[in-house]
């Protein structure tokens, strides 16, 4: 999809006459255009967010840039994104009502969506790194990865219904670019926009352009990403895509959405806990005054594994009208028996995608291009890459071992053992 005719750039005077050239929207707002607030919020790497707020409520407006904010002009990307963005929402909220914003307005010319004004919501990862527990994550997003991810897949769809449902979002290649380079490739190789925590990271960066082994275990992953229709994922599904409360959970953001594999959007889930994990030492304000935040961290980690498989599987045993494992093939209390134990290997081999996904999400945000303020934000260096070290010494053994971990306890159990472990840094 081409740059629309009549694109331009919204800043707040332009985007203050457009809204209010919206009868809907400026209905909504209420009061006199002159008197909406307007504040540029976006703190993401690729668009312009801003919060505008009139005499009667608020919205959220989200306008693609044709470049990587980021890195700049010298970064194009497609407007599409913006097209892919709309179509994902507005399958999420059939599939999984009250777990994305609502959307409000949608200009294609303009690459800009008007959605919900979440509030009090705050993005997830700010509150993690504050040490903020959320008792309903666990619960919501399972639900959201459950019924999305089910329901746009071949055990859902028939055969054709879901292969014009990987027409519909196969142009997005250029987001599943960035994905496929910067996950997948760049942190393995000498690439300019790589940076890491130096000096102390510099031999663990150096070990892992030097890995071989850890090279095909990364390139087996591409391909399942690359090669995978197998549902429609959101693509970046992590704690900084998610708006929280104590109560309520909200998925923001699924500009990457496409067909692919699985256990990428869950792997995706479960790296950014583990990430908040490792990171949390460093936010400590005294020893130890973190550890019931970080105890809650791995039972969720456990929690979101745990409860995404129980509600996956009761879906697919409620009746799966997808043309995959057809019931006919399975008729009899012996077809029963046998299909209930293809379900369980089903599982056992997504939970080992998951695992080698949450492996490379974890290494691309720390020796990446885009990190993560969990370990960001630790103002001393060298404990920002003691944290991090952790985190892809487990990483590492993920990719590497997926079958010493058959069991997501298994995950936090090691995660547990490298808590305090004292890396080797570089010193220059």
């Amino acid at each position: 999809m081409a740059q629309a005719e009549g694109y331009r750039i919204l800043h707040e005077a332009d985007l203050r006459d457009y809204l209010a050239g919206v009868p809907d929207l400026k209905a909504l707002l209420g009061g006199e255009a002159a008197s909406w607030s307007i504040t540029e919020v976006g703190d993401g790497n690729l668009n312009l967010v801003f919060i505008v707020k009139g005499g009667r409520s608020g919205v959220a407006v989200k306008q693609a840039l044709p470049y990587v904010r980021l890195v700049g002009e010298s970064w194009p990307l497609p407007l599409s994104r913006a097209h892919y963005e709309y179509l994902a929402l507005s399958r999420q909220a059939q599939l999984a009502p009250g777990l994305v914003p609502a959307l409000l307005h949608h200009d294609e010319a303009l690459a800009l969506t008007v959605m919900e004004l979440l509030e009090p919501h705050i993005i997830m990862r700010k509150g993690m790194v504050a040490g903020t527990q959320y008792p309903g994550f666990a619960n919501d997003i399972t639900t959201f990865m459950a019924r999305t991810l089910f329901f746009t897949s071949d055990l859902a769809l028939s055969a054709a219904d879901k292969k014009e449902a990987i027409a519909d979002f196969a142009g997005n290649h250029a987001l599943c670019k960035i994905t496929e380079d910067l996950i997948f490739t760049d942190p393995y190789r000498v690439a300019v926009q790589n940076h890491w925590t130096v000096p102390y990271l510099n031999t663990l960066a150096a070990s892992l352009r030097a890995d071989l082994e850890l090279h095909v275990a990364i390139s087996r992953l591409k391909l399942k990403f690359m090669a995978s229709p197998e549902a429609l994922i959101h693509g970046d599904l992590h704690t900084g895509s998610v708006m929280v409360t104590e109560g309520q959970t909200r998925v923001i953001d699924p500009e990457f959405a496409f067909y692919g594999p699985i256990g990428f959007d869950v792997g995706a889930v479960l790296a950014n806990l583990l990430m908040a994990y490792f990171a949390s030492s460093g936010h400590e304000r005294s020893p130890g005054d973190r550890r019931a935040f970080e105890g809650w961290v791995l039972e969720t980690v456990e929690e979101v594994w745990n409860e995404f498989a129980r509600k996956f599987l009761d879906l697919w045993r409620a009746g799966a009208a997808g043309d995959a494992y057809p019931a006919s093939l399975f008729a009899g209390e012996k077809g029963a028996a046998r299909l209930e134990a293809e379900r369980q290997a089903y599982m056992q081999r997504l939970f080992a995608d998951t695992v080698g996904f949450a492996a490379a999400k974890t290494i691309r945000r720390i020796f990446g291009l885009a990190h993560n303020i969990d370990f960001e934000l630790i103002e001393d260096p060298r404990r920002r890459a003691i944290s991090e070290a952790r985190a892809v010494r487990l990483a590492r053994t993920m990719m590497l071992e997926a079958g010493a971990f058959p069991t997501i306890a298994d995950v936090t159990a090691a995660a547990r053992k490298l808590r305090d472990w004292q890396p080797e840094l570089a010193t220059g």
